[in-house]
């Protein structure tokens, strides 16, 4: 009986869900609890660590219902291809919260941060200013999916590179 290669996508599609969905239940967590409005960043740490063990685990995985054998290539596949999936599944989120759940949240965000950069003496009300607008072009929903696709197609490359060639068969 021939050894049937699995495909990559079947692995990307489930552990990038995952990762996904532990992203959105932080995020959701955040503004339940008012934490996203404080600015507190401890949960993402949560993320950011289970980023990289999702990503060499589907790997890993892959390789073993591959008979054991994992090319570079494949394991470069299965690991953008989870963090690309992951990305799409918290880009979704971000749009249906921003234009759904809280049109609202972007400007009471901005004004937390104004805020508090205005406790700072030694900035200038035409500083605060400046860098409120910078803020608010980097914050729009659009902007930040692209940034948070960017950063996952950046750190799953990395990810997907050291368990790739930690784990490749020759």
């Amino acid at each position: 009986m021939e050894h049937q290669k699995p495909t990559a996508g079947k692995f990307a599609l489930n552990y990038g869900i995952i990762l996904g969905v532990i992203m959105l239940a932080i995020s959701v967590t955040m503004y339940v609890t008012g934490m996203a409005l404080e600015g507190v960043q401890w949960p993402v740490f949560i993320y950011y660590v289970l980023f990289p063990i999702i990503i060499i685990y589907g790997i890993s995985q892959f390789k073993k219902t591959n008979a054991n054998t994992l090319s570079l290539g494949d394991g470069l596949k299965v690991g953008l291809a989870i963090a690309i999936i992951s990305a799409l599944v918290y880009v979704v989120w971000i749009f249906v919260f921003n234009y759904a759940i809280d049109p609202e949240f972007t400007a009471q965000s901005m004004e937390v941060v104004r805020e508090k950069m205005l406790e700072n003496p030694n900035m200038t009300e035409e500083q605060v200013e400046q860098s409120i607008k910078w803020a608010e072009m980097f914050s729009s929903p659009s902007a930040a999916s692209l940034g948070w696709t960017a950063m996952s197609l950046i750190f799953g490359l990395i990810y997907s590179l050291i368990g790739g060639l930690v784990m490749k068969t020759k």
